[in-house]
């Protein structure tokens, strides 16, 4: 019973670690100027329209190529009109579901904040928990 007692004295005997505040966890100025609620979404809605807009300009003049009577492929007899047109829906599609999703993320986001300071922000997440 004697080693149980002393290798508990032992555990609580450890020496203190020197701890040193360097700051406080609030930050003094919450305030912006709320630029950023107007760039952020004006760079994702540009990111958006540059990610649609490539593949459909690699892939109409392909497109409007494949039309022509008198292009090589439909001279062959292998036309390759229905190749562009599966291409540009599924290009579509896969963009669609990009852009929903960056949408998501960055335009309700800068959303919320819009009529909120930082500050009721912050005390509302805290009476939330």
């Amino acid at each position: 019973m004697d080693d149980i007692t002393s290798s508990q004295n032992v555990a609580s005997e450890k020496p203190a670690e020197h701890r040193q505040a360097y700051g406080t966890a609030k930050t003094e100025n919450l305030r912006d100027n709320g630029l950023w609620r107007i760039i952020l979404p004006a760079f994702v809605l540009i990111c958006c329209l540059v990610l649609l807009s490539f593949p459909l300009i690699i892939l109409t003049p392909l497109f409007f190529n494949s039309l022509d009577v008198n292009a090589a492929a439909n001279l062959a007899n292998t036309p390759l009109t229905w190749i562009w047109i599966t291409m540009v829906i599924i290009e579509v599609g896969i963009i669609a579901i990009v852009v929903r999703g960056l949408i998501k993320i960055f335009m309700t986001t800068a959303g919320m904040y819009q009529h909120q300071s930082p500050q009721n922000f912050a005390d509302q997440s805290k009476d939330s928990l």
